[in-house]
């Protein structure tokens, strides 16, 4: 049934109601002569008059007597799905659709998902966790988050945190292999590369130059599409490698990885949450949002500053077997 049939038919049913047109349109919330344009409408439609009408009374034909008797239960029953399903949008109880980066974000989000389900129990998290840019309409999400810029027009972005590029190392790594101290020493060093998941490509390394981000190659002695698995490589201090700072910085701060050339760390790209009109989103969708907003924005325990950085960095350690050789020759 197109809208405006069925706005003809509730005031048809309204009217039948409450005997006048008058009464059923100030109930409707519209205009005397929008509701009789309505009933006109629905008469021309059916080619049947429906109401006997005089200056003081409106009665029902045989017509629309027999229309009332079938539309009646189905227009109610109706009506009734309608406030369900707007009573649900406001309930903290079912499904709640999230979609994000696989790469660097599920822990973030999983603390997220954690706090809000304990405050919601009803909840029902689906999160889809893919690195490539999906269509956020049709897979039915309610809130997204991707690093940077959406592809897709409609929605409506806040920015959260920025993601750091932290060159680090174990200090197993340090031991043996000392700490570059510029860029181009790099190219002596067992480096790690990443391999981006949607696209194949191994991906450079974003350093800060000269208050530009520049990207520079590294020949990966590893390569992996899985942070995971590269951040075991490194705290394992098989390679040196370029990881996001919110997955370095608790291995940062408790000394199982080193930051390295820190005057080049970048804040490459942001993190932001996106999502439909709030208007029409569930009242769930709206309070994740909000937790997401009030939780990440510009969080220090993801980004390091330049202070702790700096406090952070290693003095120029030597390799262990250049420290034995000037032992032997001391003595």
């Amino acid at each position: 049934m197109a809208l405006n049939e069925l706005r003809s038919v509730t005031t048809f049913i309204k009217a039948a109601e409450l005997g006048s047109l008058r009464k059923a349109a100030l109930d409707l919330g519209i205009s005397p002569q929008a509701a009789s344009k309505a009933l006109a409408q629905l008469e021309a439609h059916l080619d049947a008059r429906l109401f006997h009408r005089t200056t003081r009374v409106m009665s029902l034909t045989d017509a629309g007597q027999r229309l009332l008797e079938e539309v009646q239960p189905s227009v109610q029953g109706m009506q009734r799905a309608l406030d369900n399903a707007r009573q649900r949008k406001d309930d903290f109880q079912g499904p709640l659709r999230i979609a994000g980066p696989r790469s660097t974000f599920g822990p973030i989000l999983w603390r997220l998902v954690e706090e809000f389900c304990d405050l919601h129990p009803g909840i029902q998290p689906d999160v889809l966790l893919e690195d490539r840019v999906g269509n956020w309409v049709e897979d039915r999400v309610d809130v997204g988050f991707r690093l940077g810029a959406s592809a897709h027009e409609g929605v409506i972005a806040r920015k959260l945190l920025a993601l750091q590029m932290v060159i680090c190392a174990a200090p197993a790594y340090l031991q043996q292999h000392g700490a570059p101290q510029s860029l181009s020493a790099l190219e002596a060093h067992r480096c790690s590369a990443y391999r981006h998941p949607a696209t194949g490509k191994v991906l450079p390394w974003h350093v800060l130059i000269d208050g530009q981000i520049v990207d520079i190659p590294v020949v990966p002695a590893l390569c992996s599409n899985d942070e995971g698995f590269e951040l075991e490589a490194v705290l394992h201090g098989k390679v040196l490698g370029q990881l996001a700072g919110v997955t370095a910085a608790p291995y940062l701060r408790d000394g199982r990885l080193v930051p390295l050339l820190v005057e080049h760390t970048p804040e490459y790209i942001h993190y932001f949450v996106y999502f439909g009109s709030r208007s029409s989103q569930p009242a769930r969708a709206r309070a994740f949002i909000d937790l997401a907003v009030e939780r990440l924005v510009d969080n220090p325990a993801f980004i390091l500053s330049d202070e702790e950085l700096r406090r952070l960095a290693p003095s120029a350690p030597q390799p262990a077997a250049r420290r034995r050789s000037r032992s032997r020759t001391a003595r």
